[in-house]
């Protein structure tokens, strides 16, 4: 395990230089050559408590890419915790490779890696990780959330997450066009996996006209035929005649090439990181008139969720209580950005760090 710092010299497109440019704490690179793992693990910020986040697996193109998502996942991880009033700092792990080599032994192996850090750093599941595989981690340390009921856990957090990017999408809909009845909207689902999935369920039931695509072409029968959606194929979907997009896949989907295509009133999804670049395209955004609902305020159910596991005594009525509040505090962050013309990104990102260094005034990093 190599734990690369902070405090060395910086180099302009060096990972010291990633690390650097987004205030990151640490950066650590796992690997096991008898189980094949390939991880890293990014540890951004641990003013307000322990970094938090999950862990994916995806088959990254580049070791460099793989980098860079972790960086910017954990960075978001910070800001996620900080404007949700949660005492955690931010962090995520991402593994390399095909899902398909999961096994036992590879996830427990993960799992002493997450020990060896003697809880800077506690995970549970994220793309392509299950509760199952937590089991497994879980038999090699302590600092692991997200476990199954059965096991005393909280379950899979997509549910709750998905109830608050859809609250979020009802505040930044009242923003744009006065209501936030979704009855009547036609709104884009990209991505229908465990989140996007249940976020449509809500659409529908409230009489949206949705519409959905992914890559995984059983997915969409199958969630086509549960909720009456109308599929959409991957390639077309920022052009279709819409009043909300919901990206709820990868990041980095509102970009150069997308922003011109879309013809929406309102972006508010799932997916983490979904600016390409975050100040950029908050100003296009923001320029063309496009009602946007940061991302790392209204996915936060899941973080909620494994909060009030990792508190103890969890209790699932009482975190979707708490991810009530996000509809709240969107309608504070769209007011504010409206109010002093800046990109709501850019307003949350400030009340994040306006409560992370009032309390680094009060207490020292974890």
């Amino acid at each position: 395990m190599v734990d690369v710092n902070t405090t060395e010299k910086v180099k302009e497109g060096s990972i010291y230089g990633q690390i650097t440019s987004l205030g990151h704490e640490q950066l650590v690179i796992c690997h096991d050559e008898p189980t094949g793992l390939k991880a890293i693990i990014g540890i951004h910020n641990t003013v307000l408590g322990p970094a938090l986040g999950g862990t994916r697996m995806w088959n990254y193109s580049s070791e460099a890419e793989a980098i860079t998502d972790v960086l910017r996942l954990s960075r978001g991880m910070t800001f996620k915790a900080a404007i949700s009033g949660l005492n955690l700092g931010g962090g995520k792990a991402v593994i390399i490779g095909d899902p398909k080599l999961k096994s036992e032994a590879f996830l427990r192996r993960f799992g002493r890696f997450i020990q060896s850090l003697g809880g800077r750093y506690i995970t549970a599941e994220d793309v392509n990780i299950n509760t199952r595989d937590m089991e497994y981690v879980s038999m090699e340390t302590k600092f692991v959330t997200g476990l199954p009921e059965i096991k005393g856990g909280g379950g899979d957090p997509s549910p709750v997450t998905a109830y608050g990017t859809y609250l979020g999408m009802k505040s930044a809909a009242k923003k744009a066009y006065g209501s936030d009845s979704l009855m009547g909207k036609k709104i884009a689902v990209q991505g229908i996996g465990q989140v996007g999935k249940y976020l449509v369920e809500y659409l529908i039931k409230e009489g949206a006209e949705v519409f959905i695509t992914d890559i995984f072409e059983d997915k969409l029968r199958a969630v086509a035929k549960e909720t009456g959606a109308t599929v959409v194929d991957p390639n077309l979907i920022y052009d279709i005649d819409m009043d909300i997009y919901a990206p709820c896949a990868l990041g980095a989907t509102i970009n150069d090439q997308t922003i011109e295509r879309l013809k929406c009133q309102v972006i508010a999804g799932a997916a983490n990181n979904q600016l390409h670049e975050e100040e950029k395209h908050g100003k296009l955004l923001l320029e063309k008139g496009i009602v946007y609902a940061p991302d790392f305020l209204i996915n936060a159910g899941g973080l909620i969720n494994v909060y009030a596991e990792y508190l103890g005594g969890y209790n699932r009525e009482s975190t979707y209580r708490q991810a009530e509040k996000i509809y709240d505090t969107c309608t504070a962050i769209l007011d504010k950005s409206e109010k002093e013309n800046i990109p709501a990104q850019q307003a949350a990102t400030e009340l994040a760090w306006n409560r992370i260094q009032a309390m680094g005034n009060v207490k020292l990093p974890y």
